[in-house]
């Protein structure tokens, strides 16, 4: 049974619980994180927390936690040798439900749990993924990584009922994210076409290290959003994220991407990438 922490205590998983009235169950007002374990090390565990700690700012969350420690007890504790943390950090309870959160402010609610399973070896790396687009109707705040998932919930139910993988959202005629990934295509001349990093996107951690990687493969870079057409006509495409890292896209909308299997480049980037976390 795995050992689930909250609050500076460790709980079996059946007896870790947390209030009723807490703001992140009532409210959303709740941000995570989520780091991928591989050989029994953290990856990119400075990003994972830089933008854990823009995502605290943006919903008032105030908290000093040593998450680098809480993180590596919690693999030890577990065994996991390959898989992720998640980490949720909430706006606590104050007793009561009141939209605006009591002066001075409760303490935050604070959970981490383990999940084992494949990072490196992903059956999906080698197929692809079956993807439809669907409108974005989230909220505007796509910055922070808050827990107000249901729209996306929503989306990948939708695409699991069609016998999809996953769906891409798409705004205004352009394609924003994945709904937990970033997008990004390789248009017919070997760039790669990602969308900005703004509020309409969440700035990926694994999405950084590609830009890196991509840029030092030599390829060039367009930072901008792309339309769907651009995606139908695309060479390749792929999506990006802390517990895949990098998955080929291979079909869109019933329209094949490429030759339909996982292109050159896309299964290059993601070998680089595994590299690069393996010697990290």
């Amino acid at each position: 049974m795995r050992s689930v922490w909250i609050n500076g205590e460790w709980f079996p998983e059946a007896e870790a619980k947390v209030s009723v009235f807490d703001r992140g169950l009532l409210f959303s007002q709740s941000v995570y994180e989520v780091v991928p374990v591989i050989a029994g090390r953290l990856c990119n565990m400075a990003y994972h927390l830089a933008r854990l700690a823009r995502s605290q700012a943006v919903a008032g969350i105030a908290d000093t936690t040593d998450w680098q420690a809480v993180f590596e007890e919690a693999v030890a504790r577990n065994g996991v040798t390959e898989g992720r943390v998640y980490l949720q950090v909430t706006g606590g309870s104050a007793g009561d439900r009141d939209f605006l959160s009591p002066r001075p402010a409760p303490q935050p609610t604070r959970i981490v749990f383990t999940q084992s399973g494949a990072v490196v070896d992903h059956p999906q790396a080698r197929s692809g993924l079956r993807i439809a687009l669907k409108p974005d109707l989230r909220w505007n705040l796509r910055s922070a990584k808050t827990t107000q998932l249901l729209y996306a919930v929503l989306m990948k139910e939708e695409a699991r009922a069609a016998g999809l993988d996953d769906a891409w959202l798409v705004e205004d005629g352009r394609v924003t994210e994945g709904t937990s990934s970033n997008a990004h295509i390789i248009d017919q001349r070997g760039v790669l076409i990602s969308h900005p990093v703004d509020r309409g996107v969440l700035p990926g951690v694994t999405r950084i290290c590609v830009m890196e990687i991509v840029r030092g493969m030599g390829l060039t870079v367009e930072e901008r959003p792309f339309t769907p057409d651009e995606l139908y006509a695309a060479r390749e495409a792929f999506c990006s994220a802390a517990s895949a890292l990098v998955l080929p896209v291979v079909e869109v909308d019933g329209r094949t991407i490429g030759d339909g299997l996982p292109g050159e480049l896309t299964r290059a980037i993601r070998a680089a990438y595994v590299e690069r976390l393996l010697q990290a």
